[in-house]
């Protein structure tokens, strides 16, 4: 069974009117579980909230009680790559936590998140997703610039657990780690992931440039960017075989 995750009342609407879900969710404290069918496949959604500590529980949560093989998280993601603009496809190829490390002389030093920070090595690039789940991207990848006009990239992403409103900080996370966009809960979720062992697909669609009007154009385009995303969660279904029962694709 596959699950997909997602943050934010918008994001979840979009993927309910795409997938045959149940009218009503499942509670498991904060994190809300709708059981669903795609192509008569049973299927899970969960909305789990924003941030990182949300996003972990949810993947925790649904790894624990439901019989999953894949985890997918979608939705929305502020830009750092001013070559990319809103509206585009993100299909997260890197991933990292980028505000975890040690705190000195009035700076942050980043290092991998899971590690004591005093002594580890500051975090240089971000993890790279297993090969097999990029191949899955690059497939997905083809598919969809054959379907939307919006740009269509393979791509790294940082997590950190504020909203990116600041011009300065967007070129130096761009330059620093080569990313494209920002969210708050994708690397939280892929740590999650890699300790159980199992792949994480992760499809955002930027909804503003992480800068100084990042906070204006937001709610603007939000909706938007998660209606992307929720289509681009139903081919990235079909290439993992949910049409068929299988999940010999992962």
């Amino acid at each position: 069974m596959f699950a997909i995750l997602c943050a934010t009342t918008e994001e979840i609407a979009a993927l309910r009117a795409q997938l045959d879900a149940d009218p009503q969710p499942e509670q498991h404290g904060p994190t809300r579980v709708w059981r669903a069918r795609h192509a008569g496949e049973p299927l899970v959604l969960a909305q789990a909230g924003i941030g990182k500590v949300y996003a972990a529980a949810a993947a925790t949560l649904l790894l624990s009680l439901f019989d999953v093989t894949a985890l997918i998280f979608c939705g929305v993601a502020g830009g750092l790559d001013p070559d990319l603009p809103v509206g585009a496809v993100l299909l997260a190829d890197q991933l990292a936590i980028h505000d975890y490390g040690v705190m000195a002389s009035g700076r942050l030093t980043s290092t991998k998140s899971g590690l004591v920070p005093l002594g580890a090595p500051e975090l240089a690039a971000l993890s790279p997703v297993p090969p097999k789940v990029r191949a899955t991207l690059e497939h997905l990848a083809k598919i969809l610039r054959n379907q939307i006009s919006a740009p269509v990239r393979l791509g790294a992403i940082v997590t950190a657990d504020y909203f990116l409103n600041c011009a300065e900080t967007r070129s130096s996370l761009h330059a620093r780690f080569g990313a494209q966009a920002i969210d708050m809960e994708s690397g939280a979720v892929n740590q999650v992931a890699e300790a159980w062992d199992v792949p994480l697909y992760v499809i955002r669609t930027l909804s503003d440039l992480a800068g100084e009007e990042s906070h204006l154009t937001y709610p603007q385009m939000a909706q938007m960017a998660a209606h992307n995303s929720a289509l681009c969660v139903l081919d990235l279904l079909t290439i993992l075989g949910v049409v068929d029962g299988k999940a010999a694709a992962v």
